[in-house]
């Protein structure tokens, strides 16, 4: 059972068919333009959407909203440093802060940075400072329905000859996403980390966890390596950041905030560097463009989020939603991760070509047929495609994530989605795909405007 009780309740919305067909008409087919009170289940994203407990609520309270020098802030970073054992702390507003802070301040034009995988923001991030964002996944992430556990591994062979051939001077640093968003909500485990730290040492390379989602990485760890089952999931991940030179870290994952992030590093001449940046662009450094009320209940957060009992139910919660998935008759990237699962759109939907983006189609079916919004991880997000629409580039794997924020819904909303995917895959056939309008030069997803394709023949 779930380890806590609901204190406070929040009604959610319940459309028409019609009400919905009129508001993906009227978004041009973009679910990230759709109002809140039109989505039933929203599963886009696990990003900042968690619920609070009392005991974060209760921190809120006593946030000091001191400009400098708050309490909030040394409890923020008292709380940090013990988890990471970084030498120094500065808070930013979100995980693409961090990422911008760091990247502007250590990347130059023409530089390398090489990652299990690169998510949205972080490629973003890295080429808007001219540098290159390579992934080297795991070759056991290729297969999509393998029960392999540990799937979100950096390629090690391809790390090492990348280091040490006629690329190796370019690469400025090395990412490490726990776990891997990218790749199907993957965990790397710390023989992997360990070999990729040894590696990067080797070579003179900075090592970099982009840390979100560390303490669910934590806890498959310990349910699946050999040498971890007897650690806890706070003894993991304290591990686990040792092993790196720093981390950039959304905290509106596993900080289980609204908003919320840091930059860890125990390079104290990039510190400073990332701190005069900070200030210029975000706000004092012991703020970083937070009330000190999110400082404390980050700080919070960041106790609760490691608990076996919570990060248990976390992971039976996905379970739950998997078997209702794969009951459906709709396959996901196996083994079912805890952040999110992601639907293999493309084999659902094999009448679809990739630039016709199966992956995003699937996503409006599920919101035209039941209210849920989810996020499209295919062509739309990684294709390209000339001027007259025609496929340049496609992705490997056209799938959709459903994503689940952090105790939000219950077992019976998580049924509402298999019901509807159910529905979904018995006229399969039936569901059209997409052409682009209009779009932006990069992260497209976030502002496309579609129309659909007529199904033909």
């Amino acid at each position: 059972m779930e380890p806590y009780r609901i204190k406070v309740v929040e009604p959610i919305p319940f459309t028409t068919r019609q009400q919905r067909e009129e508001a993906l008409q009227r978004v041009n087919y973009n679910l990230f333009d759709l109002r809140a009170e039109e989505v039933t289940i929203d599963l886009l994203t696990d990003s900042g959407t968690g619920a609070l407990s009392a005991a974060q609520l209760a921190a809120g309270m006593a946030g000091d909203e001191s400009y400098s020098g708050s309490r909030s802030f040394y409890r923020f970073h008292e709380t940090v440093t013990e988890l990471t054992g970084y030498a120094h702390i500065l808070p930013a507003h979100q995980g693409r802060a961090a990422e911008r802070v760091l990247f502007t301040t250590l990347l130059e034009r023409g530089n390398l940075v090489l990652s299990n995988t690169h998510f949205d923001t972080t490629r973003a991030n890295v080429e808007l400072n001219e540098a290159e964002a390579r992934d080297l996944p795991c070759p056991e992430a290729k297969n999509l329905d393998s029960t392999e556990p540990f799937k979100g591994n950096i390629d090690l062979e391809a790390l090492a000859q990348t280091l040490s051939g006629p690329d190796g001077s370019r690469v400025a640093m090395v990412v490490m996403t726990i776990t891997n968003n990218g790749g199907g909500g993957q965990p790397v485990s710390m023989d992997n980390l360990k070999r990729t730290a040894a590696l990067c040492r080797q070579h003179g390379v900075p090592l970099f966890l982009d840390a979100a989602r560390f303490a669910e990485n934590a806890w498959l760890v310990t349910r699946h390596e050999e040498g971890y089952r007897d650690r806890t999931p706070r003894q993991v991940a304290e591990e686990a950041f040792r092993l790196a030179d720093g981390c950039m870290m959304s905290a509106k994952k596993d900080g289980i905030v609204h908003i919320g992030g840091f930059i860890g590093t125990n390079d104290p001449e990039l510190a400073q560097k990332c701190e005069l940046l900070l200030i210029a662009t975000e706000g004092f450094a012991t703020y970083g463009g937070l009330a000190g009320r999110d400082l404390d209940m980050m700080a919070q957060g960041l106790k609760e989020v490691t608990e076996p009992s919570y990060l248990a139910e976390r992971a039976e919660i996905a379970s739950h939603l998997a078997h209702r998935v794969r009951d459906a008759g709709v396959d996901i990237v196996e083994p079912p991760g805890m952040h999110a699962l992601y639907l293999n759109a493309g084999r659902l939907l094999p009448h679809l070509p990739p630039h016709q983006y199966p992956g995003h189609a699937l996503a409006c079916q599920l919101y035209l047929e039941g209210g849920i919004r989810s996020a499209e991880l295919g062509s739309l997000y990684l294709g390209e495609e000339d001027e007259h629409g025609n496929p340049i580039k496609s992705a490997p794997y056209e799938l959709v994530r459903l994503a689940l924020p952090r105790r939000v819904y219950t077992r019976s909303h998580y049924d509402h989605v298999g019901e509807t995917l159910a529905k979904i895959a018995k006229n399969a056939d039936q569901v059209y795909g997409f052409r682009i309008t209009d779009q932006s030069p990069i992260l497209r997803h976030f502002r496309a405007t579609l129309v659909p394709v007529p199904i033909t023949g």
